[in-house]
């Protein structure tokens, strides 16, 4: 575990990827990175960031370090001013969200992520509006990672738990076949068990090919399912590492994590 530099991350190899990540596809690079909402206000100030296919990269830090803010600079509902956001080897920044969606970038927001008044049926729907005829295959790919939605497809989205709308949330972000899905504290909100089962599934995801980058309040279970971590501070990517690395780095754990990691 080290503390990051643009020279590292503009190599796109982490020094903890080493090389079991050197021959596998770069699917998304973040150099110096600065954005922000308001006008002469930076969130992010010089924030990097590598991931490849299929990889689980977990992102934490301190609330306001900028992690909610990268994704949605990511995903363009935030101006970035400086640096560059690419996908599959082309520049994103400037995109709207169809142009995003079909360059491959889903993005699954931590709240009002479901239409509460369709049924998960015509959520899914939604979500493959730009490629209708590949609907039913899609349909299976997802039913394939989240099981439960395969027999209730006319209910109500709206009468669904926390766990069951992010399930369907994540699902019609899969149903345009992304590259990378970004998720804002998929386990927010939900209870110990549902949280545990949104981990497993964000593990399907990635073992059927598909990169996803998670910012997570819970900061030991997102380290202990993602291969690498960023903890991000000050709009910054103060460290990164193998998941393990940081959950166990004292730096880390006196700085950002308290107790957290000392137990594994």
């Amino acid at each position: 575990m080290s503390p990051s530099t643009g020279a590292e991350m503009a190599s796109a190899r982490d020094a903890s990827g080493g090389a079991a990540l050197a021959d596998t596809e770069l699917v998304v690079e973040v150099r110096d990175l600065t954005a922000g909402y308001l006008p002469g206000v930076n969130i992010l100030n010089g924030t990097n960031l590598v991931a490849h296919r299929g990889e689980p990269i977990g992102i934490i830090g301190p609330n306001g370090a900028g992690k909610s803010t990268l994704l949605k600079a990511i995903f363009g509902m935030v101006k970035v001013r400086g640096g560059a956001v690419e996908v599959n080897g082309e520049s994103i920044v400037g995109l709207k969200a169809d142009q995003l969606v079909h360059r491959g970038v889903g993005f699954v927001p931590q709240t009002n992520n479901v239409f509460p008044s369709l049924t998960i049926e015509e959520n899914l729907q939604m979500g493959i509006i730009q490629r209708p005829k590949a609907y039913k295959e899609r349909l299976e790919f997802v039913t394939g990672i989240f099981s439960e939605l395969g027999g209730r497809l006319k209910q109500r989205a709206g009468s669904l738990s926390g766990g069951e709308r992010q399930m369907v949330a994540m699902s019609r972000a899969l149903m345009m076949e992304p590259s990378v899905l970004l998720l804002d504290e998929p386990s927010a909100g939900l209870s110990p068990v549902r949280q545990d089962d949104a981990f497993i599934r964000v593990s399907d995801i990635n073992k059927a090919g598909v990169t996803t980058i998670m910012v997570e309040q819970n900061a030991r279970r997102c380290l202990q399912i993602c291969d690498r971590g960023y903890v991000l501070d000050q709009g910054r990517d103060a460290y990164h590492g193998t998941g393990r690395e940081l959950l166990n780095d004292p730096k880390v754990i006196g700085l950002y994590l308290g107790t957290l990691g000392q137990e594994d």
